[in-house]
């Protein structure tokens, strides 16, 4: 009965591990403050949000493939950082933006 229940947690374990994570800060690259209101898109998968506050993002549950994050806000140049999201892990990438001449 107890090699029946690890064997069925184990199951569960590595079913989990399937994907991992991205997140990071989008912030200015002068100051290094947090920016608010910045829009991340993730490709593939075209997921998107808006960034809070505290600058910050989070994409889960990512297939382990390459990916393109890109950040933008309304007087800054927009920015992409290519990352790779691998099995179990989470991955910081930050991002700066530098302002528009």
């Amino acid at each position: 009965m107890l090699l029946l229940i690890v064997a069925a947690s184990s199951c569960k374990k590595k079913e989990h591990e399937r994907f991992g994570d991205i997140y990071g800060i989008v912030s200015d690259a002068v100051t290094h403050d947090p920016i608010a209101g910045a829009h991340v898109t993730i490709n593939p998968g075209g997921r998107s949000q808006v960034t809070g506050s505290d600058g910050r993002f989070e994409f889960k549950d990512l297939d382990p493939q390459q990916y393109t994050i890109t950040a933008q806000r309304t007087g800054y140049q927009t920015n992409r950082r290519t990352i790779t999201a691998i099995v179990g892990e989470t991955i910081e990438v930050n991002i700066p933006l530098t302002t528009n001449p």
